[in-house]
């Protein structure tokens, strides 16, 4: 009995193929043969891996790590006095640490108030124009009229100092990954582990090397910073114009010249917007490296949180908010200029040696102004307190809002309902998934928008979860991660298209989203708890305020920047405004939704330890218990889950295209 294929395959078949060929129809459909493969390899390993196994997983298939890395932990803390590691190299490199934040601190008190405003505003200025140089006078008064003049100069001296070795250390290694392909291979994992790692997870190593104080937390921070100066500098180096190197290569140029004059010249744009993520990123860890021993702001903040204290942490965060924002926007401002290739802002008696010189001289003018009328630091008449009225409007807020709201209900129903309706169903719908389910199902989606690589990574970092023990915990940690990303993505998409579509919008949205980035993660935990109760639901809600900022940008940065001929075209031919996004924008904006996606899970997940602290649980609550009892084995193994559920949740999300060959696949 023979098979003859549907009328409309008859039809598409040419005259070269007579016989419609179900093996060809299945590779036109790639997603079709790639779904009936797993079909057919569950259909068989299914029932031997029940019948074995079981649904939950197999403690043989488990491998204590608690052992070796509780070695490791008595043996560095034996030796950390006495081995030549720590004495010759490392408690060198601690005291090198140590005097280089102690010199900035003290070059920074010497200025006194009066010449780092100055200094700071003029600098501003020289860079980045009049506009950035008036922020940064505000922010700077601001920040000593809330009293916090000098944890100020203590955090903007420890950040100098890690700023200038995560730029140094980042350079280095993207300039080593930007001209060889095979160490761009050996960073890339590397990089990302390094990103996707909780801190909390490596501030345990970090303060049995180097004990509580300045170098584990300029240490720690560091690690967290220097990835993306390291990333965006291979970028610059790796997409040089070709035909500008062959140029130079043909004028005679060796590798070391090609790479003064024509490749770092035309990476600069991506140098400066490197050096202005790792100042974000140095910020960020502000607080988290006070809990480690690094004085000034974040100290002040998560002093003020542990009493509860919403006006105090608030205080203490707004000069941190305003620090992120005066270095970004200077550093923003200096990569668009090198970029366009255009001078400094400012008459051309303001330029060179002059301008430099000018600003030494009226900082030290003002700095001996200020010396001389008694006043180094700011003074203290000149404060304002912060904290009661912000506490009595969080009071206000938590006796309103927290119940008894008509018609909609408090925050406290809403998180109930968020817990008892998304939450709950699915942590127990992962939870009771079999783990060769779990694992089957991340391989049909790693497989369906990549290759087999990519699926074969993806379950392997599955794998590994249950290998280090902590596949129950992790499932609870997933169920968390995708119910914030869902919600996260839905709202950033839906304002991130408005704000492109209206640049009124945007310029509202850009100083709300610049405080929601730079804003610590404690501050904004205390009220989210006091709204929402302890438990996930607030986890939750702190993962998403955090998230949010950088999908909105993205999106509406993909959006924008869309080419305006393609949508013109649109509009020709009558489309609605509603079809111009639907059929042109988004699909040519697909790049940038990617990455928002991409970015989205990263920073989802790097809440997962905070979430931990107000009642998420799972692998948060085992690294933070892990920091605090010491216990090596179960902080890093549970910030190496995170670090797997980030890996398997952007293999899944993000297409990999096939290498196609010239004969084709």
């Amino acid at each position: 009995m023979s098979v003859s294929a549907p009328p409309a395959v008859q039809r598409g078949l040419g005259a070269d193929s007579p016989k419609w060929r179900p093996a060809q129809a299945l590779r036109e459909r790639r997603g079709l043969a790639k779904l009936l493969l797993l079909a057919v390899a569950a259909a068989v390993l299914v029932p031997l891996l029940q019948a074995k196994y079981g649904a939950a997983w197999p403690s043989a298939l488990t491998v204590d790590v608690s052992g070796p890395l509780g070695k490791t932990s008595d043996w560095i803390i034996d030796n950390r006095d006495s081995h030549w590691l720590f004495v010759y190299f490392l408690g060198h490199l601690s005291n090198a640490v140590v005097i280089s934040v102690r010199a900035v601190y003290m070059l920074l008190l010497a200025l006194g108030w009066t010449g780092v405003t100055a200094g700071i505003t003029l600098l501003a200025w020289r860079v980045a124009g009049l506009r950035i140089a008036a922020i940064a006078l505000v922010s700077f008064l601001v920040s000593g009229l809330l009293g916090m003049w000098v944890p100020t100069m203590q955090t903007l001296a420890l950040m100098v100092v890690a700023v200038v070795i995560s730029v140094a250390v980042g350079a280095l290694l993207g300039l080593a990954a930007g001209l060889s392909d095979r160490l761009f291979k050996i960073l890339r994992p590397v990089l990302d582990t390094m990103q996707v790692l909780p801190a909390f997870a490596y501030l345990l190593p970090v303060v049995l090397v180097f004990g509580i104080g300045v170098p584990a937390a300029l240490l720690a921070t560091v690690i967290y910073a220097a990835p993306p100066m390291a990333r965006l500098t291979a970028l610059g180096l790796r997409s040089a114009d070709a035909g500008v190197l062959e140029a130079s290569t043909s004028l005679g140029a060796t590798g070391r010249q090609r790479l003064l004059t024509a490749r770092l010249p035309m990476a600069r744009k991506d140098l400066l917007l490197g050096v202005n993520q790792t100042i974000m990123m140095a910020l960020g860890m502000v607080v988290i490296a006070s809990m480690i021993g690094a004085a000034g702001l974040g100290d002040r903040v998560y002093q003020a949180l542990a009493s509860v204290d919403v006006g105090a942490a608030l205080a203490a965060a707004i000069p941190i908010v305003l620090l992120a924002i005066v270095m970004d926007r200077t550093t923003a401002a200096a990569g668009e200029r090198l970029g366009a290739g255009t001078r400094a802002p400012g008459p051309a008696w303001l330029r060179g040696w002059m301008a430099w010189t000018g600003i030494a001289v009226v900082t030290a003018g003002l700095a001996l102004a200020g010396r001389l009328s008694g006043s180094l630091v700011w003074p203290g008449a000149w404060a304002v307190d912060l904290a009661r009225p912000v506490n009595d409007f969080k009071e206000w807020m938590v006796d309103h809002l927290y119940s008894g709201v008509p018609v909609i209900g408090g925050t406290a129903d809403w998180a109930a309902h968020f817990t008892n309706w998304v939450l709950n169903p699915l942590r127990d719908g992962l939870t009771a998934l079999p783990w060769y389910g779990t694992l089957l199902i991340v391989a049909a989606l790693a497989w369906l928008i990549g290759t087999w690589r990519t699926a074969l990574t993806a379950v392997l970092a599955m794998a590994a979860i249950g290998v280090l023990g902590v596949w129950k915990p992790s499932m609870n940690t997933l169920s968390q991660v995708l119910a914030a990303l869902v919600v996260t993505l839905v709202l950033g998409f839906g304002v991130g298209i408005l704000a492109a579509g209206s640049k009124r919008l945007e310029a509202i949205l850009r100083p709300v989203l610049d405080v929601m980035q730079t804003m610590p993660q404690f501050v904004y935990l205390i009220p989210v708890v006091a709204l929402f109760a302890v438990g996930r639901a607030p986890a939750a809600a702190a993962a998403v305020v955090y998230a949010l900022p950088a999908v909105i940008r993205i999106t509406t940065q993909g959006l924008r920047q869309v080419d305006p001929g393609a949508m013109e075209s649109a509009r020709s031919l009558g489309a609605t405004r509603w079809q111009i996004l639907r059929q042109v924008q988004l699909p040519l904006a697909r790049p940038a939704l990617l990455l928002a996606v991409n970015q989205g899970v990263v920073l989802v997940l790097a809440v997962v330890i905070i979430g931990g602290l107000v009642g998420g649980g799972a692998l948060g609550y085992d690294v933070v218990t892990g920091l605090a009892t010491g216990d090596l084995a179960l902080g890093l193994v549970a910030g190496v889950a995170i670090v797997c559920l980030g890996l398997m949740l952007d293999r899944v999300t993000q297409p990999t295209e096939r290498r196609t060959t010239g004969k084709g696949v």
